[in-house]
């Protein structure tokens, strides 16, 4: 039998990382799903930073282990940003992501909270062009700096630009 998937947030309040985000800023949780025994949860990007701040501070998610990005396009919003959080003392892991729309792909830094994040998203950029504000030093990382796009995105040519 494969395993439930739940994603009604009445269902999952009593998940730790989702009771500090409800009771710090319930306007902050766009939604949350329970699959596989690891918890998602969507947040709303002016809250992204701290959101991060709350998870680190207050449910002990003091590891950042990665930063990732999916373009859905031609889904709109178009990105989706994932952060993948481990709290050390409990072992549990915790997936955070922000959408963003094709129009403005910008999203918080999270380089303050988590200084590990610094490579994560200059990656990001690269490869999507999902821009951070507020990061140290927010330049390519894998693409020489001239290259022309992105080239993980969907719509980017198979034989790059000519």
């Amino acid at each position: 039998m494969p395993a439930q998937s739940i994603s009604n947030l009445e269902q999952l309040k009593d998940q730790a990382p989702l009771v500090n985000l409800l009771a710090w800023q319930p306007h902050a949780v766009r939604g949350a799903r329970l699959a596989f025994g690891d918890l998602t949860v969507d947040v709303e990007r002016e809250y992204l930073r701290e959101a991060c701040e709350v998870l680190r501070d207050r449910a002990g998610f003091t590891f950042l282990a990665d930063v990732t990005c999916v373009d859905w396009h031609p889904s709109k919003p178009r990105f989706e940003v994932a952060y993948h959080l481990l709290a050390m003392r409990s072992r549990e892991r915790l997936r955070l992501k922000v959408r963003l729309t094709d129009e403005d792909p910008v999203a918080d830094s999270v380089v303050p909270v988590w200084p590990a994040a610094n490579f994560f998203e200059r990656e990001v950029f690269d490869l999507f062009g999902v821009r951070f504000s507020g990061h140290p030093s927010l330049r390519r990382i894998m693409m020489p700096e001239d290259w022309k796009g992105h080239p993980l995105r969907k719509d980017y040519p198979v034989e790059g630009y000519r």
